[in-house]
């Protein structure tokens, strides 16, 4: 495999909401601490709706690949890929959608792309060294949401579950789950998997070995 010494290395880590995504991030990044490390969360590029009245942003469906601008996404990898800054929107879960403040992202050597639908769009794909799906069971990822949803985003159980028969689930099995076969590496129940994250790393060790 050709390596362009000068790109930094993007890790895809997908899986379906509540599937263990940031655990596994964050144990990538813990075995990498002498490296600088960006995370870029799909979640982020969410589309802007600040244009439609509040109720209409309350009927988004965001499991469906039409819910990100991955327009957005893919110029802003291209922008850190070729070294330069990016100012990273900011989504508001609360008032369903982008925030009027953006974060200040510098390039880094490594940069882990996180989402439910990154293995979607093949462009995306394209841009990839290392290619991961979170793989977890249909009870555990629903309690994660159920519990990060109501804590984190202001929902209430009822309205949790509502969306996760009718929305997460039915768009896990149609676009998410299909996904799994684009991935280079499955790594079942998340960051405790710390056989399947020591091969991941590995790995990565590997390639940026062939930069130096």
């Amino acid at each position: 495999m050709k390596v362009n010494n000068d790109k930094p290395i993007v890790i895809g880590v997908a899986g379906g909401s509540g599937s263990g995504k940031t655990s596994v991030t964050r144990a990538i990044c813990e075995r990498f601490v002498d490296k600088s490390i960006l995370v870029m969360e799909q979640d982020f590029y969410y589309k802007d709706q600040s244009h439609l009245p509040f109720e209409e942003r309350l009927k988004t469906n965001y499991d469906h690949p039409f819910a990100f601008d991955n327009d957005l996404l893919i110029d802003h990898l291209q922008k850190l890929l070729t070294h330069q800054s990016i100012n990273k929107p900011i989504y508001d879960f609360k008032r369903h959608t982008r925030s009027e403040e953006t974060m200040f992202i510098h390039p880094k050597e490594v940069i882990i792309l996180e989402g439910i639908l990154i293995l979607e769009d093949q462009r995306l794909i394209d841009m990839m060294d290392i290619k991961v799906f979170v793989d977890t069971d249909p009870d555990l990822r629903i309690i994660r949401r159920l519990l990060r949803d109501i804590n984190d985003r202001g929902r209430t159980i009822d309205s949790v579950i509502d969306q996760y028969l009718n929305v997460v689930r039915p768009m896990h099995l149609q676009f998410i789950e299909p996904t799994k076969r684009y991935a280079d590496i499955i790594i079942p129940e998340g960051g405790e998997n710390h056989v399947a994250i020591d091969l991941m790393a590995t790995k990565v060790e590997t390639i940026l070995s062939r930069k130096k």
